[in-house]
């Protein structure tokens, strides 16, 4: 008897029901069909595509899963963390796992899963790509060779400030230090995104060394993202078109762990007017205060922008 034979009562009454049904060509493994649900997409201008990705998501097995990401403890407090979930429920977006659910992967937050960023440190560091670095960002904005790149805002570690190759080698342990991630200088790092076109960054001409581990004692962003994302099983990435270039790094920590990386898909950022990236500090454009002036979820996800902020 299987698993869902069990935990159906009854089932004797449909002795077939958990058999193979052929219909033409196509064979279900059993005759229990989920029937057509109201999603909202339908509603939208490019709802058909979008509710097709939807069901094929399902199809496949997929599940959402929701992330705190808390590292910096400066800007992401707990009540920020509580206000987004909220956000994001009013929306009508749903996820399977998270912080305000549980799931196989706890914990959701990363600021608790500081001894599994550890051991991927260990990892890195035994590969010999890592190593301490006593430079500050000032160190290196003073040094006339390094460029910044032209979407990051970070200035590219120059090649000259990095230390011999033996440094750190005997680190068991991050400790307070900078540590950085050796790039392979003039190597091309592609990949195809599902919503840009394909995508080249050349290591030490558009990126450099970068931080894998801070000295606060947390992980930099891209260690933490790609460790969580290996642990939690993501195989499937939507995020802005901000991090494309993230994306080259993150390639480069996945082949130094030996791990595959999901697939990605950065989507446009949204704008104003002027054509100018709409960020946290702009005034009057947070989901909150949106809901504060009357506006609906569908006005929120579907309404030109120049009429949410009016």
């Amino acid at each position: 008897m299987s698993a869902a034979e069990q935990i159906l009562p009854g089932h004797q009454k449909y002795a077939r029901l958990f058999t193979p049904l052929k219909l033409g060509h196509t064979v279900l493994k059993n005759r229990a069909i989920m029937g057509s649900m109201h999603t909202g997409l339908e509603e939208q201008a490019d709802g058909f595509e979008r509710m097709a990705a939807y069901y094929a998501e399902r199809a496949a097995g997929g599940t959402l899963i929701y992330r705190t990401e808390d590292l910096d403890a400066g800007r992401c407090r707990p009540e920020f963390a509580d206000a987004a979930i909220e956000d994001l429920r009013w929306l009508g977006l749903k996820w399977a796992e998270g912080p305000d659910i549980g799931g196989p992967h706890a914990p959701y937050v990363q600021s608790q899963r500081l001894p599994w960023f550890r051991e991927v440190w260990q990892l890195l560091q035994v590969s010999g790509l890592l190593y301490p670095c006593d430079k500050s960002r000032k160190d290196v904005e003073r040094s006339l060779t390094a460029p910044h790149a032209e979407d990051d805002a970070e200035p590219i570690f120059p090649p000259a400030l990095r230390p011999p190759l033996s440094a750190g080698r005997e680190a068991r342990e991050p400790g307070q230090t900078n540590w950085r991630f050796r790039v392979p200088d003039g190597e091309t790092i592609s990949f195809v995104d599902a919503l840009q076109d394909p995508q080249s960054f050349v290591a030490g001409r558009d990126f450099g060394d970068f931080l894998v581990w801070r000295k606060d004692g947390f992980p930099a962003y891209e260690l933490a993202v790609v460790a969580d994302d290996h642990a939690m099983g993501i195989t499937e990435v939507v995020r802005g078109a901000d991090l494309l270039l993230s994306t080259a790094r993150q390639l480069l920590l996945y082949r130094a762990l030996g791990w595959t990386p999901p697939t990605w898909a950065h989507a446009p950022l949204i704008v104003d007017a002027d054509g100018k990236r709409l960020a946290k500090r702009t005034a009057g454009l947070s989901i909150q205060e949106l809901r504060q002036k009357g506006k609906t979820p569908e006005e929120v996800l579907t309404a030109p922008l120049d009429q949410l902020l009016s």
